[in-house]
């Protein structure tokens, strides 16, 4: 009887070799395609995003009109939420009373919230953005055993003896 694998090892090659590096996940995403397509053993493979960098995209200005607008937003889905869980465990006389009460209580709460944390910021963050990490490179790692064949079957993918000479 074979022994399950733990979720870690699932991403883990015993002895693993590049294969390829691209420059989008597309690109590596297409090599591995093609290997598949080839009917190579494409669970020795793994794609592996290198040199990480974050980048920080900034949204807009953050001003008291955008915090109130941002606290009564997070109200309304929290109120919406806690009258639907208190449906479920309630059962009220007026539907409508309970949704526009737990709707008033998530507003206060959430421009309440909002506010207090953007005054304690004291202006030194006066922006909204979102941050990713994002990776650079592309790299196609093989099982040891199974790389050189990986290698010489790349060689086959339109347009890979081209850029080997680049």
């Amino acid at each position: 009887m074979a022994m399950p694998q733990q979720p870690s090892s699932l991403f883990e090659l015993k002895f693993p070799q590049s294969v390829g590096i691209y420059d989008t996940y597309a690109d590596a995403q297409k090599a591995v395609d093609y290997l598949s397509d080839e009917k190579f053993e494409v669970q020795n493979l793994a794609i592996v995003g290198t040199d990480l960098k974050s980048v920080e995209r900034v949204l807009g200005r953050r001003s008291w009109g955008t915090v109130i607008a941002q606290g009564v937003q997070s109200g309304i889905s929290t109120g919406l939420l806690v009258s639907l869980v208190m449906l479920i465990f309630v059962q009220p006389r007026s539907f409508v009373l309970l949704l526009l009460a737990a709707m008033a209580i998530g507003i206060l709460l959430g421009v309440g919230f909002q506010a207090a944390a953007y005054a304690l910021s004291r202006g030194r963050r006066d922006f909204t953005s979102v941050t990713q990490t994002v990776a650079t490179r592309y790299e196609v790692l093989c099982e040891h055993k199974v790389a050189a064949q990986a290698r010489e079957m790349l060689l086959g993918l339109p347009g890979a003896r081209a850029a080997a000479f680049e």
